[in-house]
């Protein structure tokens, strides 16, 4: 690893982390896309590097403060929790199969779809 490839990863990270801890987003919408445009990554590393970094508790610091200000549906979070295990294994069994092309379109798509419902839906 190269010095500017260092500060490109650390740029993302900490972006990744101020989108997140703002807007409750962040691997998908900027790790993912960055990996892939800044280092090359293929969409299939650079989403598995996103998943990588959900094994530690990458938003504990965030969540304590939006659990201290009433922002926290705990049994929510613990059913949405369990069920998003089930979904990112079975989610991950699909995608390794899909080329790289198709996966990266997918993922495009996906994000165009939601950001057009973000804006003009109620």
């Amino acid at each position: 690893m190269t010095t500017s490839q260092l500060i490109i990863i650390l740029l993302i990270g900490l972006m990744a982390g101020l989108v997140s801890g703002a807007l409750g987003v962040g691997g998908g919408i900027i790790i993912v896309p960055s990996l892939i445009f800044f280092l090359g990554f293929s969409q299939h590393m650079a989403q598995g590097t996103s998943l990588a970094i959900l094994l530690l508790p990458t938003g504990l610091f965030a969540v304590l403060q939006y659990y201290k200000n009433g922002y926290v549906d705990i049994k929510v979070a613990l059913i949405l929790m369990i069920l998003f295990v089930i979904g990112a294994y079975l989610g991950s069994l699909l995608s390794v199969n899909i080329p790289d092309k198709m996966l990266r379109k997918i993922f495009g798509i996906f994000m165009l779809l939601v950001s057009i419902k973000m804006i003009i839906g109620k």
